[in-house]
């Protein structure tokens, strides 16, 4: 069940990004976007606790601690550095060196925290690496200091992401998690965003929606909402739910997939151009993908206990 929570989280943050980019186009810009996916997040994510489990609201102080540095670090930054990224290197670039995070994750583990780490998930990873490579092919692009430094930091804090978020949905449930990083991650964007330079018709302004489909032209705030419930709620909350059955280094790798869905939505629905080479690549982070599977260990490759110590009076679930 963790690889598939982890996919389809994939699946849903991959076929966001050609959402997103017709959003930024049709006059949202990439914070505020961002503003609107952690905060919509963050209500769906309370209205459901409210019905399913009031006492998520309750954490003790140090547990709260944890949430915003998570919110902020592990959720806003990468969102953060992401964008910012962008500004300076390809998306697939981009991304590729976001996702040096899962080597990142299994390095922590094998180093710091002194893990056994299976043999076939180094192999794993280094697949995961070379097809990524494949699809983004760094090597056509002209690779900025700055961008590249950015991507840096998206790595680093993608990996603490992957890290804590494994801890927390261990003393929590995945929805409460989601909560109350979103709630941390919406405050960072709302100081940060300009959210209130943003001209109330732009939600009923038409946008283009069918690609190269032909066009089909709807009201902005329809895929904007369609991005907040699934590119957001849906991909987050199955990510935390990975988190819970899988180690930070499994559900990283799997997340990688990201990537791949990316490209294949936006050559589909875009017709944005994936070749042969593209293809081999995806086809490659898929059989790493496959192979980290085969190398799940019933322990933790993470040990949740090692991360951060353990918070009194927190109960509940996962």
């Amino acid at each position: 069940m963790g690889y598939l929570y982890a996919l389809l989280g994939a699946l849903l943050f991959g076929a966001n990004g050609s959402l997103a980019k017709l959003l930024v186009e049709g006059g949202i810009s990439a914070t505020q976007l961002t503003l609107f996916r952690s905060l919509g997040t963050m209500l769906l994510a309370g209205l459901v606790l409210l019905v399913t489990d009031r006492a998520a609201f309750r954490l003790a102080p140090r547990q709260l601690l944890v949430m915003a540095v998570l919110g902020v670090g592990g959720v806003a930054l990468v969102q953060a550095s992401y964008a910012a990224a962008l500004a300076y290197l390809p998306v697939g670039v981009t991304l590729l060196l976001q996702y040096t995070a899962v080597l990142m994750v299994a390095l922590v583990a094998f180093l710091v925290f002194k893990e056994r780490v299976k043999a076939r998930l180094w192999v794993a990873i280094g697949l995961v690496l070379l097809g990524l490579g494949a699809v983004a092919r760094p090597w056509e692009a002209r690779l900025d200091a700055t961008g590249v430094a950015l991507a840096a930091v998206a790595a680093v804090t993608l990996a603490f992401y992957f890290l804590v978020g494994e801890r927390q949905v261990g003393r929590t449930s995945p929805l409460a998690v989601a909560f109350w990083t979103m709630l941390f991650a919406s405050a960072f964007w709302g100081a940060f965003s300009a959210w209130w330079e943003l001209d109330p018709g732009t939600f009923t302004r038409p946008l283009d929606v069918g690609g190269q489909w032909g066009s089909w032209e709807v009201p902005l705030g329809v895929p904007l909402l369609v991005t907040v419930v699934g590119g957001s709620f849906l991909a987050f909350l199955l990510s935390f739910y990975a988190l819970k059955h899988l180690s930070a280094t499994a559900a990283g790798i799997v997340a990688s997939a990201e990537v791949v869905f990316a490209f294949v939505v936006a050559w589909v629905w875009l017709g944005e151009t994936l070749d042969p080479v593209g293809i081999a690549g995806a086809t490659v982070v898929l059989a790493g993908i496959l192979l980290a599977q085969t190398a799940r260990s019933m322990k933790t490759v993470v040990d949740a206990e090692m991360v951060l110590p353990a918070t009194p009076g927190v109960g509940g679930r996962p």
